[in-house]
């Protein structure tokens, strides 16, 4: 745990969060600035900064990941009309906390492309 990361503080209880999802290894709540009608982010508990901190063991976490998104995107009803997954890897792309988190967004059109830079 990173003393002064926001998410480590949530996981341990230590700060709130709206949780909608936790299990040994995964937690996901609701974005507090949500980008559309449904934010959410997935966060491992293990404290890994960035994308680019992964490590071969962390592979199995990632695909974990990836399938509490897809429940998660059932669970908010995200699954028929489609929904974004984002991972934002260091300042310039947008990292704001540094832990690992994928962003599920969802609940309307994203027709925008990230090469318009207007995606999110």
């Amino acid at each position: 745990m990173a003393a002064d990361c926001i998410f480590c503080k949530i996981i341990n209880k230590e700060a709130d969060a709206e949780i909608v999802y936790e299990d040994k290894e995964i937690i996901a709540f609701k974005d507090i600035y949500p980008a559309a009608p449904v934010h959410l982010l997935v966060v491992p508990r293990k404290h890994i900064p960035t994308l680019a901190d992964l490590d071969n063991d962390d592979a199995m976490l990632m695909g974990r990941m990836h399938l509490v998104i897809n429940d998660l995107a059932r669970a908010f009803k995200l699954d028929k009309n489609g929904y974004r997954v984002v991972i934002n890897c260091g300042k310039d792309a947008g990292q704001v906390v540094y832990h690992l988190h994928l962003h599920l967004l969802g609940g309307k059109p994203m027709l925008q492309t990230i090469a318009e830079g207007r995606g999110v």
